[in-house]
Order: structure tokens, then sequence, then C-alpha cells
């Protein structure tokens, strides 16, 4: 599968994922696999939603220029 999750949505995802992910801790509650699920999805680059509706964070590749 493609990658669709580009660097500031991985770094995002990876922030908030520990944040969630602690407060489930803390908490002692289920929330941390809301956290767990964002850190996957980062660490994989690879949104399950995102690839369901056609979506990308990443920057296309450039193509390279023939040489003249």
């Amino acid at each position: 599968m493609r990658k669709n999750v580009g660097t500031v949505d991985r770094i995002i995802r990876i922030v908030l994922g520990v944040a969630i992910v602690a407060a489930g801790v803390v908490y002692h509650s289920w929330l941390g696999l809301i956290g767990a699920v964002l850190l996957l999805t980062a660490g994989f680059s690879l949104c399950p939603i995102y690839l369901a509706l056609g979506l990308s964070t990443r920057k296309p590749k450039a193509v390279p220029q023939e040489a003249k």
C-alpha cells in the first residue's frame, strides 16, 4: 500500500498519540487505545481513513526531467 501520511501530519499524530496514551494510563481508561491508533498510523505512515477517502498529506514525488 502507498503511504499517505505526510511529515507534519506524522508529527501531530505522534504528539497527540503520546498525550492521549498518557491520559489513558493516568486515568485508567480505554482512551489510550485511540492514542495507540494514532501512533500506529504515524509509524506506518498509512491512515486507513485517508485511504478510503482517497486523501493524502504527503507531498507528491518530483518527476525527474529528461536530459535534453
